[in-house]
């Protein structure tokens, strides 16, 4: 067990952090539905995976500062861990929903500097590591993480800039200046990500669940907008009101849009080509869009008096919650046969078999 836990560490997915994501996010989707019991269970749970994941990333740091490097450099992997800025921030959100604005303003502080420091460290290293390789080959759909944890500090400090007396100012400026940061690398990353399905060829391997954040990052996008719209009265909030609130409905119809083409995907990779679909780390990639997708529509319809949106957004947290349901069962499994082997292969926890 011990030679298990240790791999582990050594082998954490950078990404591992979409699990607190999606976690969070369904935490919030069942706080609007008013199923106040389960959405404190998702937040402890939540939590627990945030303060284990901190745990284990730090022992990786330490322990296996190779490997560690190595992902940072990886164009492939390095997006991944703007997951541990967006879990950081998502579970500061919910708690901001329960007034523990203290707990909230210390993981928004750890989120933007998080930020800030990943959000240059990562794209300069990815590039200087390659030397005369193409970066873009390696261009996809965790790329699009930086943009949810963008996003993230904004919706963290939009959501706390009502509630605080002083500061509101600075936090509107912060949620203004993240979200405007966010749409423009949401187009750079879409135009990179568009160019190299377009140079290189697309395997079936390689359209993994991670594309579900391009819907995804439309959809904090949004919610982000609606948060900001939402915020009290500051100068920075009366010079852009307008703009954000008619942005915010473009990013929704545009990621509205993506879910067929992703679907589609899916059954093109797992069906048309059978590739099996076993449990991986990257899955929690694909529950959090769906779940910001219901929480985004559920504030952008309150927001802008659209019943249909708000409407829409409830059900799908519905199928967000099928969706978490499946995957954390699918976790608890590949962890209990990685370390209880009981003659299956550590890479076991088929979905399937579930």
């Amino acid at each position: 067990m011990q030679h298990a836990s240790r791999e582990a560490v050594r082998t954490l997915n950078p990404g591992y952090f979409a699990l607190v994501m999606a976690t969070g996010i369904m935490s919030t989707a069942m706080h609007n539905h008013r199923l106040s019991a389960l959405s404190v269970v998702l937040l402890w749970v939540a939590g627990i995976a945030y303060l284990v994941l901190v745990a284990m990333s730090m022992a990786r740091i330490v322990s296996f500062g190779k490997e560690f490097t190595g992902d940072l450099s990886d164009p492939q992997r390095g997006f991944a861990t703007f997951t541990f800025v967006a879990a950081t921030d998502v579970l500061g959100t919910r708690l901001a929903i329960d007034a523990h604005h203290a707990f909230a303003l210390a993981l928004l502080a750890v989120g933007a500097l998080a930020w800030l420091i990943l959000g240059y460290l990562v794209p300069w290293t990815a590039l200087l590591s390659h030397g005369h390789e193409s970066v873009l080959q390696g261009a996809n759909g965790t790329w699009f993480i930086w943009v949810v944890a963008s996003q993230s500090v904004a919706v963290l400090a939009a959501a706390l800039q009502p509630q605080l007396g002083p500061g509101r100012r600075e936090l509107a400026l912060l949620a203004v200046f993240c979200w405007s940061v966010g749409v423009f690398l949401y187009a750079a990353v879409g135009a990179f990500v568009a160019t190299r399905m377009l140079l290189y060829p697309l395997r079936p391997q390689d359209l993994t669940p991670p594309y579900w954040v391009a819907m995804g990052a439309t959809a904090i996008t949004v919610l982000a907008g609606a948060r900001i719209v939402a915020m009290a009265d500051a100068p920075v909030l009366a010079a852009t009101h307008g703009f954000i609130a008619a942005t915010s409905v473009l990013f929704w119809a545009f990621g509205t849009w993506l879910i067929p083409p992703l679907l589609a995907g899916g059954i093109w990779r797992h069906v048309v080509h059978s590739i099996p679909l076993r449990y991986e780390a990257a899955l929690w990639s694909v529950v959090f869009p769906l779940g910001m997708y219901g929480v985004a529509s559920h504030y952008l319809g309150q927001a802008d008096h659209l019943p249909i949106v708000e409407r829409i957004g409830d059900l799908e947290g519905w199928v967000a919650l099928a969706a978490w349901i499946i995957t954390f069962a699918a976790m608890l499994h590949h962890v209990a046969t990685t370390i209880w082997p009981d003659g299956r292969s550590a890479e076991g926890g088929v979905i399937e078999s579930l």
